[in-house]
């Protein structure tokens, strides 16, 4: 009879000859396998050592190889076959009609790397692109006294947001808002959170099966991957209060970023990913580089 050891060893084998791309939650075949076995299982994701040598019957054994041959066959991510993805040891809910979480401003958020910039007037918080709703809820579970407005342009996206909305019991703090950007929310908001769709047009060509799983709405920034941040650089200033700042996730896009706002004063925070990443820049800083081209 397998252990729960042997199944992950053999399922992390697998992964790797079958060259599956991950990031969206574990970076490699091992951690992959983990997850996927103790999820088949039933058991705590985080307890691999306590159940490491813990028999597995030949029908669940038969279970879990149906699990990883579904992974290598599909190519979507591990979040879209269990339903469920963490962010700073918070589940939540996750399927197809939304981006897998992932964002770093959830270190942030939970590292307290922005709340020099926060205080007793911080009480109104944005997530634009809320996607599964996974950032507005983090925000509200940091920082009991806010309220948060969760907006996005993808009405499925929201229906997932709503799952876990509900699910935190956050219904009467965090609200879903559907628009286009900025069209729908009025403000003025003290904290802006924006996990944007940045990937340039080279790159999203090149992306692997597992992202191409994911809504392309939440994904493709146009040629330089700018497209949506241009729009809320405009637009933000009008929705945001006069002590407020606005924290962006770019991804690999530091060198677009410069380029398309090469005059804009911002202040780059450091998560696991490295210094370039994830931005912060305040209401100030956006009025006074409105006259970029």
């Amino acid at each position: 009879m397998s252990t729960v050891i042997a199944l992950i060893q053999a399922g992390a084998r697998q992964l790797a000859e079958a060259g599956v791309a991950f990031g969206h939650g574990t970076d490699n075949a091992f951690d992959e396998a983990v997850w996927l076995v103790l999820w088949r299982l039933g058991l705590p994701l985080d307890e691999l050592d306590a159940v490491a040598e813990r028999p597995v019957s030949p029908a669940d054994a038969a279970r879990i190889g149906e699990l990883f041959a579904q992974r290598i066959a599909t190519r979507k991510p591990a979040a879209y076959l269990t339903r469920e993805a963490w962010l700073q040891g918070v589940p939540f809910y996750v399927d197809e009609r939304a981006i897998v979480p992932r964002s770093f401003i959830a270190e942030l958020i939970a590292d307290g790397s922005i709340d020099y910039w926060l205080g007793d007037h911080t009480r109104r918080v944005l997530d634009l692109c809320t996607g599964n709703g996974s950032l507005a809820i983090l925000a509200a579970l940091t920082y009991p006294e806010v309220s948060v407005d969760a907006a996005d342009l993808s009405l499925e996206a929201l229906e997932v947001a709503a799952i876990n909305v509900t699910r935190h019991q956050l219904d009467a703090r965090v609200r879903l808002i559907h628009s286009d950007g900025l069209a729908e929310v009025r403000g003025p908001y003290d904290l802006v959170l924006c996990n944007p769709p940045y990937v340039n047009s080279a790159s999203m060509a090149a992306l692997p099966a597992e992202y191409r799983a994911e809504p392309e709405l939440a994904l493709a920034g146009g040629s330089d991957g700018m497209d949506f941040v241009r729009r809320l650089f405009a637009d933000a200033p009008s929705r945001m209060s006069e002590q407020a700042v606005l924290v962006l996730e770019i991804g690999n896009e530091r060198a677009n970023f410069e380029a398309a706002f090469a005059q804009l004063e911002v202040v780059w925070l450091e998560s696991s990913a490295g210094e370039d990443q994830v931005l912060l820049v305040t209401r100030e800083a956006l009025l006074a580089g409105a006259g970029e081209p």
